[in-house]
């Protein structure tokens, strides 16, 4: 009885010591391991996937997530249309980076096993161009053993009148000679942050 006591005891210590570690871990967003993508559809029936590649950010010890988007780094696997979103759409040398920010509770991830899922509701903000929308993402949140993952079960519906990007988008179809490109695009992502003390 005295050693099943002992060991309880111990555990619960450990667990103790363990937790708040935890929860004061900093959180770096892994780029290599990460993916934002949207699609695109352009004379009504003709669908497109395309990404930004370069994403940034961290969680903090209070729960807080930010992570940025370098906007310059939109990849449609064809040049001239990166560098028309870019200038056409984006306007990059004027906005950017775009911003996302969210809060999770860190106990909940200190409660995870290693390799343990859950989902979840997240409410986020998206802010582009001095305008902020707020959404709503399911997402499936793994734990690794120094990881963290998010992905999204759903996507996201972000339109470009939202941001006031309706004019580029028009700018687009006109120089692309196009009938039609949508306003409404799908966004997901699945993001990486590696734990470090």
């Amino acid at each position: 009885m005295n050693t099943l006591k002992t060991a309880f005891c111990a555990g619960t210590l450990i667990m103790a010591g363990f937790l708040p570690n935890l929860a004061m871990a900093h959180w770096s967003l892994n780029n290599e391991a990460s993916t934002l993508s949207f699609v695109t559809t352009k004379a009504e029936h003709v669908a497109e996937v395309h990404t930004f590649d370069l994403l940034s950010g961290e969680i903090a010890d209070d729960g807080a997530v930010s992570v940025t988007v370098e906007l310059a780094s939109v990849n449609t696997l064809i040049p001239i249309r990166n560098e028309r979103m870019q200038a056409m759409l984006f306007e990059t040398n004027l906005f950017p980076e775009a911003t996302i920010e969210a809060t999770i509770d860190l106990d909940t991830l200190a409660a995870m096993p290693a390799g343990g899922s859950e989902t979840m509701q997240l409410n986020f903000s998206l802010s582009m161009r001095d305008i902020s929308r707020s959404y709503t993402a399911d997402v499936m949140i793994t734990r690794l053993d120094e990881a963290l993952v998010a992905t999204t079960l759903k996507p996201i519906v972000v339109t470009a009148d939202d941001f006031g990007l309706q004019t580029g988008v028009e700018a687009l179809r006109e120089v692309a000679g196009l009938p039609s490109i949508s306003r409404a695009v799908p966004v997901s992502f699945t993001v990486l942050f590696d734990q470090g003390h």
